[in-house]
């Protein structure tokens, strides 16, 4: 798959190489495939990794002086190099998919074979005199560019409004993935808001003891416990201890209900237990915030039942 950005700068300096860099890692978290010399497999060799150059959705040249000196002047450099291919492969690529975003490089100079062309140019330039830098205003040009977004935002959605949309859409896939309600240790402790969860599900343990817990609320501080997705429950009324004994405080029904501070008993269906001792319940609430219903609780899966 070819990558959405290809990025070609010139190793001016370890910072200049750190900030493009940065850039790179900024343009990936927001979710674009980028093409740097850090990402380079060298085992491709040079013509491998420029095909992939050419082939990127959008070429991004950052500009700075001793980019424009090393295009123009010393043609076996890396920057050379990557100035003939791309030089050769712009001509048959659409508008817009070659852009310069300009780096200390206040005159906006640009490598030879580039002038004619007048390409759309970015300014990343600072001003520390007049405390002007480069911020998010800049990225969002950059970013608009690649998606070949026109440069005027009135009809733009706000950043802030996108970044919440992702973050609802994110949470109620998570909320939605079993992993996110399991546990497969043999011992823990959990807080389980349990109307969020697929079924009122929660995994607890693995293989032949493995067990689903499956609640539900009854009062403020008690929470039924239900049979459903394993094979038995029931309550240790007695401070039982022995295998014997807690499966004797199993019961034939399909729930308990297990109050704060009482112990429940699982059974799953290879005869294993678990004992969870309830801990706290919340019920849920809608005003003034809303909060879902929760319970939290100790489980201990005993290995040799």
């Amino acid at each position: 798959m070819s990558a959405d950005l290809f990025i070609s700068y010139a190793w001016t300096s370890e910072t200049h190489r750190e900030w493009v860099r940065l850039l790179a890692a900024h343009m990936k978290a927001i979710g674009y495939n980028v093409l740097v010399d850090a990402d380079v497999d060298y085992g491709d060799g040079l013509n491998g990794f420029m095909g992939q150059a050419t082939e990127s959705r959008h070429v991004l040249l950052i500009v700075d002086e001793n980019y424009v000196a090393r295009a123009n002047d010393v043609p076996t450099s890396g920057v050379g190099v990557e100035t003939a291919w791309i030089s050769e492969a712009h001509p048959a690529k659409p508008p817009g998919w070659l852009s310069v975003i300009f780096k200390d490089n206040p005159d906006h100079q640009l490598p030879d074979w580039l002038i004619e062309h007048n390409p759309k140019g970015l300014s990343f330039n600072s001003d520390l005199a007049n405390d002007r830098s480069p911020g998010a205003a800049q990225i969002e040009d950059l970013w608009r560019w690649i998606e070949g977004l026109p440069a005027n935002v009135d009809h733009a959605v706000p950043a802030a409004v996108l970044r919440e949309r992702a973050r609802r859409l994110e949470t109620i896939d998570q909320q939605r993935d079993p992993n996110s309600w399991a546990d497969p240790a043999l011992e823990g402790e959990v807080d389980f808001e349990f109307d969020r969860a697929p079924g009122r599900h929660y995994s607890l343990g693995y293989g032949e003891f493995r067990f689903t817990l499956d609640v539900s609320s009854h009062s403020a501080r008690a929470v039924y416990v239900l049979k459903d997705p394993i094979h038995a429950v029931g309550l240790n009324l007695s401070g039982a201890t022995t295998h014997h004994e807690l499966a004797e405080q199993l019961t034939p029904g399909r729930s308990v209900v297990a109050s704060v501070g009482q112990q429940a008993i699982l059974q799953n269906n290879h005869g294993a237990l678990c004992l969870v001792d309830i801990l706290e319940v919340k019920r849920e609430i809608t005003t003034p915030e809303f909060s879902p219903a929760s319970v939290r609780f100790r489980y201990r899966i005993l290995e040799d039942s």
